[in-house]
């Protein structure tokens, strides 16, 4: 037989371990790894290279089609397609999805404007319990709860999270939580406003550890006495991991990487929430240590961008929360592994098959085993790169990582077989990547 594509000499990188193999594809999905060199039309010499599959970033805002000045579809991917994220699961907050219509709706708008596939999820809304099921038997990947008002959603009391987790739970749904307590938030925003402060130190002041604790501890209590299956979202420090006991733990790099203190020199350009805590190199290690021992079960990016224009355009209080992060995520992990924080192998379980299997998307997506989309990322594990604003591709046009050096980048991406992009050129056109529903579709 005479495969599609050959990957060859290449060291691949599975969960399991890293080995010399070859990889072969047909139609679009992964037909052969082994040692054995095959007839293909088209070979790529991957020696020197690590070959991953490709990363599946599971919380993702692309704000398309509510805000698309601060980022949309075909640009957002087309970042993520340079940087080796082949799927990603997304979910706007200014327009969100929260029935099945809602869904149809918004899969119609995207149907030619993605680079790379990607899932949608939901978000829940208090006293609208009865709309989980039917948006999960849509498709969506999991809906999405505030413990707080932010962005401009309502947040959920004791009582309501708990009817929301049994709704979740007699369907078999999946629930992201963003955990920070309305009564320390709301308490703490007050206290500051009539101080008249407006200097970034508000903003780790404002949206506490406390806060943070209080509510991840309430969401685990309710998750287990429900019953649900409950993802605590960017948690942020290692005080925050022991309280989401029993709950899947998301968190992100800026976590991994950003220290408390930079938004008073930074302002709203750190101004995301939770904020980053580390305040000592050992905070960050501790952080890195979570990941690499599974507490942190995976890494997405959170990608919620603002132009610089943007991040200046008011107040510390009234300017958008969020940082960009498709364009360098995967690196920051790779990073990690060349310094010996973490293996190659925990950065696709962490950020390519943990989320593909919590989400549904696996085997399908983020593995290379045989049958899967053969969605693979070639990296040169050596090329050590300094991040710069004017290389972002996002609309975001600038990362908080601008001046570092890391270690480690997607040289090529391909998506079900097909080159997305190669030496920092993106080459997939809007529409060519597909919906892929979740576990719940009928």
């Amino acid at each position: 037989m005479t495969y599609d594509l050959g990957i060859e000499g290449g060291d691949v990188v599975t969960p399991d371990g890293v080995n010399r193999l070859h990889v072969y594809v047909a139609d679009g999905r992964v037909a052969v790894v082994g040692p054995e060199r095959r007839d293909a039309r088209e070979r790529v010499d991957a020696s020197g290279l690590l070959v991953f599959p490709g990363m599946v970033d599971a919380h993702v805002h692309l704000m398309d089609p509510a805000d698309p000045s601060r980022e949309d579809f075909p640009t957002g991917t087309a970042a993520a397609a340079r940087a080796g994220v082949t799927t990603l699961i997304e979910h706007t907050h200014a327009q969100p999805v929260i029935t099945a219509a809602d869904l149809a709706r918004k899969r119609a708008y995207l149907r030619d404007r993605s680079r790379i596939d990607f899932g949608l999820a939901a978000h829940a809304w208090p006293g609208r319990q009865d709309e989980i099921a039917g948006v999960w038997r849509a498709g969506v990947a999991f809906v999405k709860a505030f413990t707080c008002t932010t962005h401009g959603l309502q947040g959920f009391t004791a009582d309501e999270l708990q009817a929301l987790f049994s709704s979740v739970a007699s369907v078999g749904a999946v629930c992201l939580v963003h955990a920070e307590d309305e009564a320390l938030t709301s308490d703490a925003e007050a206290r500051l406003r009539a101080s008249g402060r407006d200097d970034g130190g508000i903003v780790p002041d404002w949206r506490t550890r406390e806060a943070e604790l209080t509510a991840l501890g309430r969401t685990a209590l309710l998750a287990r006495r429900t019953g649900a299956r409950v993802v605590a979202a960017h948690v942020s420090h290692p005080a925050a991991l022991e309280a989401a006991d029993g709950l899947v733990v998301e968190s992100c790099p800026q976590y991994l990487t950003l220290r408390e203190g930079e938004v008073l020199d930074q302002g709203a350009f750190r101004k995301f929430t939770p904020p980053a805590r580390a305040r000592t190199d050992a905070d960050l290690e501790a952080m890195w240590s979570a990941l690499a021992d599974g507490r942190i079960d995976y890494v997405s990016t959170d990608h919620a961008p603002s132009t610089p224009e943007q991040k200046r355009a008011g107040s510390i209080w009234d300017v958008h929360f969020g940082l960009p992060g498709l364009d360098t995520t995967f690196s920051v992990l790779l990073d990690g592994a060349n310094a010996g924080r973490i293996t190659y192998s925990r950065v696709a379980a962490a950020y390519a098959e943990a989320p593909a299997r919590l989400y549904g998307l696996w085997p399908r997506k983020g593995s290379l085993d045989v049958g899967a989309d053969a969605d693979v990322v070639l990296v040169d594990p050596a090329e050590a790169w300094t991040v710069r604003d004017e290389d972002v591709i996002s609309k975001a046009g600038w990362s908080p990582y601008a001046g570092r050096t890391l270690v480690g980048r997607a040289v090529r991406t391909y998506g079900r077989g097909r080159l997305l992009a190669a030496d920092g050129e993106v080459v997939a056109e809007p529409g060519w990547g597909r919906w892929v529903p979740g576990a719940g579709a009928s």
